[in-house]
């Protein structure tokens, strides 16, 4: 027996040596040739994570690479290049040795959570459910696994690509979603009120779900949760990189552009001039450009699109041009929405951006000698905004997100929220309508209206606290300590339960020569936030405090 299972086990280790394709001496020198290129020629990338931080992760998973299977290492390798988080620096995983495979699924992060927005005919029964668990884990966690494996810029190029990582085998593996490498993973779903399970079997290598811009439609063997009716305009036409159409009701012409580059059948150019004759010659007020699947593309054929908005003195006022923007809009896309915001009367709508304000964008491809494995490194720093505007993503003026229901349903709450939009009660420059109120001496009417704001889900971008908090800052550095006191102590009546809020308060006092009084509201931050960066901090004033 004990001679049986002898050769059973050497027959097993046969198979994994068999089925490897390189040596674990072959991954390692692949890995430092990376680290030593990134030294050498890419270290302008060391500003989101340090050198040594990049070196730290090498070192363990060079130690690793024996223990490991090839997937677990080219994942690996994915996690240390998606320690940069720029979304053009990334894996390779076309041509890659090691194949991703996907589940028959699409998955879609939608406001109210995460749903199979498009499937296999075979798995019928999913279509449309909301996502609970993936292998048994709660999705919300299993996302947080695969997070370091996905080149995120921001969380909303996570929300756009990550669930692709989430449907592939050997990610869920490599991150320990799942304990093993299979080829099937059980959902636990949820649909109609009733919660239930359904196991996928993963494709082949090299197969994909047909998707277009994200979304899987219903075409062949392939199934989409939205129902029978009058497609939306966002994915109307989907065949051209940009098409336009007139809503008289609303004196409105609607654009949607999904590419930065010129469509075969006619080029950008021609496509905008013919736009804004069509506008000049009809009763037309607004113009609505949706960029929301725009991942990008030639950044130099942006020109035509800006000069001809600011040239249109009917369309470039604030209020009648709506540009809708989302987790897709990325690269030259960005490169377009920033160049709309500095030199246009743009009003931003829907969701953020997935790439920085300022970024790395275009890259070289690199192949690792022994594997050939390919890592794109990116190279050209785009800044189209100075340093102190830099930002995670361009944030819409006004947020608007879509739930699965809007989606199945075919509505566009997006869309909706451009066509509606007037002056109104809106405030697209929060800080400066509250400056202006401040001045002013107005201050019921701002803590009044700027509680409202807080409150309102159209301003979910707009980050109050750190935004007055900054202004606050900034008197403390022009010596004018009451001034700074009397904002942090408004930003405390707005944020009550803010640990950071309490601590800027402290600060205040503190600079302003109140011992007493910086001692009481670093206490009380403490308490908020004992195990935090915070609390951490409050701690440490309060013993150089103690100390004088």
């Amino acid at each position: 027996m004990k001679k049986l299972l002898f050769l059973l086990m050497g027959f097993l280790m046969f198979q994994a040596t068999a089925q490897s394709k390189f040596t674990a001496k072959q991954w390692q020198e692949d890995l430092k040739f990376l680290q030593q290129t990134v030294h050498n020629d890419y270290s302008f990338l060391f500003r989101k994570t340090s050198a040594e931080e990049f070196d730290n992760a090498v070192k363990t998973l060079h130690d690793q690479i024996p223990t490991l299977q090839e997937h677990e290492i080219s994942v690996g390798l994915a996690r240390i290049i998606g320690l940069f988080k720029y979304g053009h620096t990334r894996m390779g995983w076309r041509n890659n040795p090691v194949s991703l495979r996907q589940f028959p699924v699409n998955l879609y992060h939608f406001s109210d959570g995460i749903y199979v927005q498009g499937v296999h005919k075979d798995y019928a029964n999913a279509l449309g459910a909301k996502v609970i668990s993936v292998g048994g884990m709660p999705v919300m966690q299993a996302l947080e696994k695969i997070y370091p494996v996905v080149p995120s810029e921001n969380d909303q190029f996570f929300k756009a690509y990550g669930l692709l990582y989430l449907m592939s085998p050997e990610v869920l593996h490599a991150q320990r979603v799942v304990p093993t490498l299979s080829d099937n993973i059980e959902l636990t779903l949820e649909k109609n009120g009733k919660t239930f399970t359904t196991t996928l079997k993963a494709m082949a290598a090299g197969e994909w779900a047909p998707r277009t811009y994200g979304f899987v439609q219903s075409e062949g063997e392939w199934l989409d949760a939205r129902e029978a009716g009058e497609t939306p305009l966002y994915l109307k036409n989907l065949d051209k990189i940009y098409y336009f159409e007139h809503l008289p009701e609303k004196n409105t012409v609607y654009v949607r552009h999904s590419q930065i580059q010129d469509d075969p059948s006619e080029s950008i150019p021609e496509f905008y001039t013919r736009v804004f004759d069509f506008i000049a010659k009809n009763e037309v007020e607004n113009l609505v450009l949706d960029v929301r699947l725009n991942g990008g593309g030639n950044n130099y054929k942006n020109k035509a699109v800006v000069t001809r908005i600011i040239e249109s003195q009917k369309i470039n006022t604030t209020g009648n041009l709506k540009v809708i923007i989302g987790r897709r809009t990325f690269s030259a896309c960005q490169n377009l929405v920033n160049e709309l915001d500095n030199y246009t009367n743009a009003v931003f709508i829907g969701e953020p951006t997935s790439e920085n304000i300022n970024f790395y964008g275009d890259n070289n491809e690199i192949i690792l000698p022994n594997t050939k494995t390919p890592v794109y490194l990116s190279f050209a720093w785009w800044q189209d905004k100075p340093q102190w505007e830099n930002g995670d993503w361009l944030a819409p003026h006004v947020a608007v997100e879509m739930s699965f229901e809007d989606y199945r349903t075919n509505q566009d709450p997006v869309l909706k929220a451009a066509l509606d939009f007037g002056d109104g009660d809106f405030v697209t420059d929060p800080m400066q309508y509250m400056t202006n109120l401040y001045h002013a001496g107005d201050n019921e009417k701002l803590v009044t209206e700027v509680s409202k704001m807080v409150k309102d889900p159209r301003y979910k971008f707009f980050n109050f606290e750190a935004e007055l908090n900054s202004v606050g800052y900034a008197q403390i550095g022009r010596g004018d300590h009451q001034t700074a006191i009397a904002i942090f102590s408004f930003v405390t009546q707005l944020f009550p339960d803010s640990a950071n809020a309490w601590d800027s308060l402290a600060e205040g006092y503190l600079e302003a020569g109140d011992k007493e009084k910086a001692k009481e509201y670093y206490e009380k931050a403490y308490k908020m936030d004992p195990d935090g960066p915070t609390g951490k901090n409050a701690t440490s004033m309060l013993r150089k405090i103690a100390s004088h």
